[in-house]
C-alpha cells in the first residue's frame, strides 16, 4: 500500500511538472525521480512476493498469490515503457499540457500502472476468508488501492475532470455566456461523477463500506486535481473533500449492499446529488453572483448526475443478491428490512 502510494505521488509530481513547469525539455528531473523510483521499489516488493512462482525464468501462476501473476507481468510492462518513454522524449521532446495524456508511451505506463496499483483490491477482493464488513483498518489497503486507481484514470482524463476547474470557471459555465463550455462543464461533471461513483459502489458489492472510504476517495482524486491546476482550485476541492464526508455519513445511515438493493441504489443517488449541489454551490459564493446564472442548470445538473448514478447502481447489481456467507447467520437488527 505504501509502496503505490510512493509510486502514484510520484506520478502526481510529475503531472504537477508537466502543467506548471515551463520550458520543461529534460526527462531528468526530480519527480520522474520520484516516479521511478516509486516504480522500482514496487517492483521490487512484487518480484520479492512472486520469487516462488519463478520457475527456470518462467512463472507458475498456480503458485504466485491471487492478483500478483498479472501484476508481475505489468511491472515487465512498465518497464519497456519506461524505456520507450526515455525514447519518445528525446526523439520527440518533452509533451506539455494537454498532449502528455496521447503520448504512446504515456498510454502505456498508465495501464500497466493501474494493473500494479491495484494488486491489493485485487487480492483482498479474491480472498473468501475477508468478511464482508471487516472495518477500516482491515480493510485499508484495497481502499487506498482502489482510490489510487481512480486517480490514475482521472489524470488521464483530466481534460474532461471538473474538478480542475476553477469557481469563476463553473460560474461561467452555469451562465449563457458560452453553451459551448456550458456544454464541456456539464459533460466533465459527468464523467467525473461515474468515476467516483464506479469506485464506491463496486467496492459497496463486495464489502460494507468503512467510515472514511468516501472521504478518502474524494482527497486522492482531489489532490490529483489541485495538483494538475497549480491548486488555483483549491475552493473548490476542499469543499469536495468535504462532500465526501458526507457521502460517508449517508453510506453510514444506508449501508448499502447488495442484498438491500434499494439502499444500494439511494445511496447512488444521494451520493450523487450531495456532490454535485455542494460544488456547485461551492463556485456560487466563491465566485460570486457575476455573470448571473441559468436557475435550470443550477438545479437541474446535480439532479442528472444523481440519475446517472443510480443507473450506474442498476447495471452494477441488477437484481438482488444474497448476502455473502458471514452475513447468513440469522440476526436481529432494526431497519434491515429496506
Amino acid at each position: 500500500m505504501l509502496l503505490g502510494l510512493w509510486f502514484t505521488v510520484g506520478l502526481l509530481l510529475d503531472a504537477w511538472a508537466h502543467n506548471n513547469v515551463p520550458r520543461l525539455e529534460s526527462f531528468f528531473t526530480p519527480w520522474h525521480a520520484v516516479f521511478y523510483s516509486g516504480f522500482a521499489a514496487t517492483a521490487g516488493w512484487i518480484a520479492w512476493t512472486v520469487r516462488d512462482g519463478l520457475r527456470d525464468g518462467r512463472l507458475d501462476v498456480r503458485t504466485v498469490p491471487v492478483g500478483y501473476a498479472s501484476s508481475a507481468v505489468a511491472v515487465v510492462g512498465f518497464a519497456l515503457a519506461g524505456g520507450g518513454d526515455l525514447a519518445w522524449h528525446t526523439a520527440f521532446g518533452i509533451e506539455q499540457n494537454i498532449n502528455i495524456l496521447f503520448s504512446p508511451t504515456h498510454i502505456g505506463l498508465a495501464a500497466t500502472m493501474l494493473v500494479i496499483v491495484g494488486t491489493p483490491v485485487r487480492a483482498m477482493w479474491a480472498d473468501r476468508s475477508l468478511a464482508s464488513a471487516p472495518g477500516l483498518r482491515r480493510l485499508l489497503p484495497a481502499l487506498v488501492s482502489a482510490c489510487l486507481c481512480a486517480t490514475l484514470v482521472l489524470l488521464f482524463l483530466q481534460y474532461a475532470n471538473a474538478l480542475a476547474l476553477t469557481a469563476g470557471d463553473v460560474t461561467v459555465g452555469m451562465s449563457r455566456f458560452d453553451e459551448g463550455f456550458t456544454a464541456r462543464l456539464v459533460g466533465s461533471m459527468a464523467l467525473t461523477n461515474l468515476l467516483l461513483m464506479v469506485t464506491l459502489l463496486t467496492l459497496a458489492r463486495r464489502w460494507r463500506l468503512p467510515p472514511g472510504t468516501a472521504t478518502l476517495l474524494y482527497l486522492t482524486t482531489g489532490a490529483l486535481s489541485a495538483a494538475v491546476t497549480g491548486l488555483r482550485n483549491m475552493a473548490l476541492v476542499v469543499a469536495f473533500v468535504l462532500s465526501g464526508v458526507v457521502v460517508d455519513v449517508l453510506a453510514r445511515v444506508l449501508r448499502p449492499a447488495p442484498d438491500r438493493l434499494t439502499r444500494y441504489r439511494a445511496f447512488a443517488g444521494l451520493a450523487a446529488l450531495v456532490t454535485w449541489s455542494v460544488y456547485l454551490a461551492t463556485a456560487r459564493l466563491v465566485a460570486g453572483a457575476a455573470g448571473g446564472g441559468v436557475v435550470e442548470l443550477y438545479t437541474g445538473a446535480p439532479v442528472v448526475q444523481a440519475g446517472l448514478a443510480v443507473l450506474l447502481a442498476v447495471l452494477l447489481v441488477p437484481s438482488r443478491e444474497s448476502a455473502p456467507p458471514d452475513q447468513d447467520q440469522p440476526r436481529v437488527e432494526l431497519g434491515e428490512h429496506g
